[in-house]
């Protein structure tokens, strides 16, 4: 099954770029980011950048674009049965080059998860520095640790902002 990646979240203040792999079945249902009732990407957000939970989209959208971070994913499309990155075949990455020259103020990339990290490394050559982290995965699939273990490694966003 071809899987195509949302437009990103973003605007010219963003200094902070989150990077994903490729929306997973439930997400391209609802066209969000994230859709997964069990990934854990909003509840850190929210709890990191301490403001009360909410399922509105468009509320989660104005969380991250208010704290200046940017969402996007690594890639463009590929084919994918399900919604492992496990399972993503033939892909192909966005824009790096485009986007990050369109958004100057971005100085620090996180990766949730492993994939992401490899993805962007094996298909982007930037000509910039910049810091990046790779954090462990939000997704529900990614069991090796707790809630609050990931949630602490998430809060280095605290630091960035």
């Amino acid at each position: 099954m071809k899987s195509f990646s949302f437009a990103p979240i973003s605007s010219k203040k963003s200094k902070v770029l989150i990077l994903g792999t490729m929306p997973g079945i439930k997400s391209l249902e609802l066209n969000q980011y994230y859709g997964h009732a069990q990934n854990n990407f909003w509840k850190f957000m929210f709890l990191i950048l301490k403001e009360e939970f909410s399922y509105d989209y468009e509320t989660r959208k104005n969380l991250l674009l208010q704290n200046n971070i940017a969402l996007w994913d690594v890639l463009q499309f590929c084919d994918r049965v399900g919604s492992l990155d496990s399972a993503i075949k033939n892909e192909i990455a966005n824009d790096f080059e485009n986007f990050l020259k369109n958004h100057p103020n971005i100085n620090t990339i996180i990766f949730n998860g492993q994939k992401a990290a490899a993805f962007f490394k094996k298909y982007v050559d930037l000509n910039k520095e910049y810091q990046k982290f790779t954090l462990p995965s939000t997704s529900p699939a990614n069991a090796g640790k707790t809630f609050q273990d990931k949630l602490q490694e998430w809060k280095v966003i605290e630091t960035l902002l």
